[in-house]
């Protein structure tokens, strides 16, 4: 009689997939702000060609969609690594070292040895809000015959931005289907400019659907104040929720049977850079203790508030899992909304 292998264990907890880049924070004071409602943040950033401008502040992290979300997941405790590519360079050096810091495995990052490490400049105004100036680099070439499929064993992927690559995200839901891992998505925007119509049977793959409500607006063909309609169109696409970020507003889930609301927790806003990252992968990182929905929401939350109240997306992300009381000061609610 033939004996029947035992299913192996995960390997990790968390397999984040994307951007690792360098990120160079500049703050100045001579930065003019213009009033505009053609842009989501009400405002232009404006500074004169040929001129000297003093800086306030000026800061180099390290960045990207995956090493920001794997370095929530690597102080939660979670066994955690990552899959993108760098240069070979010391930027290159420099996303793996902070990794390793952070007890995030480095074994899946790929080096490229024609494109330098991918590096983004961005400029800050005293809002808080934000001008990114990107240069993808080698971040956005993920090489998918490098990956170690056979081997990928891990509870949950965590997708972010992979350049459009939809043949790499189709491979990653074959591998979770496979082993029975569970996906968040956070789609860049190389992937949301495919449209409707060709990530729609991949979203109907995945657990949960992460995006602003810009993103969300995009992808659904709606105007950015048709919140409903916006929700009608993608909430059934995810099988467990799909999650709508609003900048200072709060931030949406909507599951299968209901929406619920988190309002803004007060606080100074520093830096938007990494918020949506923290959110995301705070959502992800409450929910796998506790398979529960609201205390998911409440990480969620607090670590994208971490972020926005530090320079850097990784700065303020939670070190440790909040005490009650601290979960306690995000409300979720029932939400009611009106277009």
């Amino acid at each position: 009689m033939t004996k029947r292998s035992e299913p192996q264990p995960k390997k990790y907890d968390v397999i984040t997939v994307g951007a690792a880049v360098i990120d160079q924070y500049v703050r100045s004071s001579a930065f003019e702000m213009k009033k505009d409602s053609g842009v989501p943040s009400g405002f232009d950033t404006c500074f004169p060609i040929g001129a000297k401008l003093p800086i306030d502040e000026i800061e180099i992290q390290t960045g990207g969609g995956a090493t920001n979300a794997a370095v929530t997941f690597g102080r939660q405790g979670l066994r955690t690594a990552t899959i993108g590519r760098i240069g070979e360079d010391i930027y290159g050096d420099l996303i793996k070292d902070v990794l390793s810091k952070e007890h995030v495995s480095t074994n899946l990052i790929q080096t490229d040895k024609e494109h330098r490490t991918g590096q983004s400049i961005i400029f800050l105004a005293d809002v808080g809000q934000r001008t990114i100036f990107v240069h993808r680099g080698a971040s956005a070439i993920i090489n998918k015959r490098e990956i170690p499929w056979t081997t990928l064993n891990t509870r949950w992927f965590y997708i972010t931005s992979v350049g459009g690559d939809l043949a790499l995200i189709s491979m990653i839901l074959d591998r979770a289907e496979a082993t029975g891992a569970s996906v968040c998505w956070n789609p860049g925007s190389s992937e949301l400019k495919k449209g409707y119509a060709k990530l729609a049977p991949l979203l109907k793959r995945v657990d949960v659907l992460d995006l602003n409500r810009e993103e969300a607006a995009e992808l659904a063909g709606q105007p950015i104040r048709h919140l409903k309609k916006i929700i009608q169109k993608l909430g059934g696409l995810p099988h467990l929720g799909l999650l709508i970020t609003d900048g200072p507003n709060g931030a949406y889930l909507h599951t299968k049977c209901c929406t619920w609301y988190a309002p803004p927790l007060p606080a100074k806003r520093v830096n938007t850079t990494g918020a949506g990252d923290a959110f995301g992968s705070g959502f992800i990182a409450g929910f796998i203790p506790t398979c529960d929905l609201h205390t998911a929401m409440k990480m969620g939350m607090l670590n994208s508030l971490g972020v926005i109240t530090h320079m850097g997306a990784k700065t303020g992300i939670l070190s440790e899992w909040p005490k009650k009381a601290v979960l306690d000061r995000v409300i979720i609610r029932s939400a009611r909304i009106h277009d």
